[in-house]
């Protein structure tokens, strides 16, 4: 959970190390929403793809793991057991790791449209 004294820039960059961890764990179309101005609910959603509920599952534990790893524990964690859909809420800035027919039919970037969208590469 982030500090209630972190910085936007701290905020931004903890949610793009998020982004990278999917990456590296070889999620598909990883993309880095920033919803400042956009909604009061959270300052970034990280948007990605496993290629299987196993993957789905495996990537968003890898995102936990790193991100405790650098300080950072999820405030709550929701989905895991099925791996359609899993969501890690780290407060600041949520993740989101869909199987492909999750992330097709739910279309999250198009429900955020107004949110500047950053893919993301390692």
């Amino acid at each position: 959970m982030m500090s209630p004294v972190a910085s936007t820039a701290e905020v931004a960059e903890h949610a793009r190390r998020a982004a990278v961890l999917c990456v590296d764990n070889k999620a598909q179309d990883v993309v880095l929403l920033d919803l400042h101005g956009v909604t009061d609910m959270t300052d970034f959603f990280i948007v990605a793809t496993g290629t299987s509920d196993t993957h789905v599952r495996s990537v968003a534990q890898k995102v936990v793991d790193g991100m405790e790893a650098a300080g950072l524990k999820a405030y709550h964690v929701e989905g895991a057991e099925s791996g359609r859909w899993v969501l890690v809420d780290f407060v600041d800035f949520v993740v989101h790791v869909f199987h492909p027919a999750m992330r097709s039919y739910y279309q999250i970037e198009r429900l955020w449209g107004d949110a500047p969208a950053v893919a993301i590469t390692s």
